[in-house]
């Protein structure tokens, strides 16, 4: 699947949105600008990849909408070379901006199908994130700890393995409330430990549940 002329055009009206809405940090908008979000689809939803929409992408699961991954990704705030852990793959697609950013990313995907068609679309790319099948409540502590995490599913609290992964001096982005409504919430390690939340207000996320598909 090409990025046609008609793809960046389009591509350039959504970032223009997003800007509209709010988001500032240039970096974020650049990084999204450079990636081609429809072919995080399959190609009969094309017409969709481009609208400020989430999208459902199989197993019960959605891309997000473009404006709250710009969202998350100004709150998390990635500077290069920082390793960053994203719980809830997904199709990859906020992975691929965290790395454009500078981060080293590590995702993990609860759901089978989903972490296998996330790998085919940053190698199709050319990202070299590193995709898990796993349990994102318990994070990947072999890896970290990690100076930025996100979460893009939300969760009736913070999962303390999240909490313990995050380095001192790090962040936390994570949507946190019940099934119907979750803040936008940031966690900030102190160098002692001490963790400082801010909330930024009301979306809407696919729940955050333990486990993998196949347990």
């Amino acid at each position: 699947m090409e990025d046609s002329y008609k793809h960046k055009g389009l591509r350039r009206q959504l970032i223009d949105a997003i800007r509209r809405k709010g988001i500032k940090d240039e970096r974020v908008l650049e990084a999204m600008d450079k990636i081609p979000r429809h072919l995080f689809f399959d190609s009969s939803f094309l017409k969709f990849a481009y609208e400020d929409k989430p999208f459902p992408i199989g197993e019960g699961q959605t891309i997000s909408q473009p404006y709250t991954v710009a969202f998350m990704t100004e709150l998390l705030n990635v500077q290069k070379g920082e390793k960053v852990l994203e719980v809830g793959t997904g199709s990859g697609y906020q992975a691929c901006i965290i790395e454009e950013l500078g981060g080293r990313v590590y995702t993990v995907e609860r759901h089978k199908a989903l972490y296998q068609k996330a790998k085919k679309n940053a190698e199709k790319l050319s990202y070299r994130i590193k995709v898990f099948y796993g349990d994102g409540y318990k994070g990947l502590p072999t890896y970290g700890p990690f100076d930025k995490i996100i979460v893009t599913a939300g969760s009736e609290g913070t999962p303390q393995a999240l909490i313990d992964q995050l380095k001192p001096g790090g962040r936390m982005v994570i949507p946190i409330g019940s099934s119907d409504l979750q803040h936008m919430i940031t966690l900030d390690k102190s160098q002692e430990g001490e963790i400082i939340e801010k909330s930024w207000g009301g979306f809407r996320f696919v729940p955050l549940l333990p486990g993998k598909d196949e347990d």
